[in-house]
């Protein structure tokens, strides 16, 4: 499974990185998990409003801080 999260270096997307490294901990899941900061990188992906998160190349979230819960969640159903 690879996991990007995208975004500039925000405080936003500083905790949703921290979020999700704690989900995927959390559930012992093996994950790739890439922090796309290039700003093309992030056009590239269709995303305008960051942070974005990507999960094996699908946007699952755009725009908003998800709680560990949230990211649990949205990998629970694609274990």
């Amino acid at each position: 499974m690879k996991i990007e999260i995208l975004g500039t270096g925000c405080a936003k997307c500083k905790s949703l990185e921290k979020n999700v490294r704690q989900a995927v901990s959390d559930l012992g899941m093996k994950a790739e998990i890439v922090k796309v900061e290039d700003m093309n990188e992030i056009i590239e992906h269709g995303v305008m409003v960051t942070p974005a998160l990507f999960i094996d190349g699908k946007s699952v979230s755009v725009g908003k801080l998800l709680t560990v819960e949230d990211v649990k969640k949205l990998l629970a159903v694609r274990k």
